[in-house]
């Protein structure tokens, strides 16, 4: 399980729209400079986003880009599968090359529950959640027992620190 920056540049771009009211329109421009995402990239990135109904784009007067689904109702996991594919979760970390349920690698059962853990906390936090966090309240409180916090809080601000041991 590797992502690129197509996962993050989503993210970015989905925070932007949710600091908004539901519903809001916003040109495609606005998005990328405020996320500091490059508008060409972002552009092939929403269009993912639109086939997988997380993202609804309107022409005309008010053109651009607006949540398909309000940002509560809108996951991590949804958005990595859309833009990294379906088996995002499936890849073994250490050896995605060449380990399969038939064939495991020596590390296969504990990447197994690992990557449990993860697709389950991606599917319980959502883009309202990093859009609070990246917009709204200082960092969760270290003593804070939510992990989908902490982790969302991590992945919007990477210059403050990665996701440890700890939260796997």
């Amino acid at each position: 399980m590797k992502l690129g920056k197509e996962s993050r540049y989503a993210i970015e771009g989905l925070v932007v729209l949710a600091k908004n009211p539901f519903g809001t329109t916003m040109h495609l421009r606005d998005i990328a400079d405020a996320g500091g995402v490059p508008q060409n990239f972002l552009a092939k990135i929403f269009q993912k986003l639109k086939r997988a109904n997380i993202v609804a784009s309107s022409r005309g007067a008010v053109r651009g880009y607006a949540l398909a689904r309000r940002a509560g109702a809108i996951n991590v996991r949804d958005i990595l599968l859309a833009v990294e594919g379906s088996d995002t979760f499936d890849h073994c970390f250490f050896w995605s090359d060449r380990c399969a349920q038939a064939a495991p690698c020596p590390m296969h059962i504990h990447w197994k529950r690992v990557r449990q853990t993860i697709a389950a906390l991606m599917e319980r936090t959502t883009v309202a959640d990093l859009a609070r966090l990246t917009y709204g309240t200082k960092r969760p409180d270290p003593s804070d027992t939510d992990e989908a916090a902490d982790l969302a809080f991590n992945m919007t601000n990477p210059d403050h620190g990665t996701v440890g041991a700890s939260h796997l």
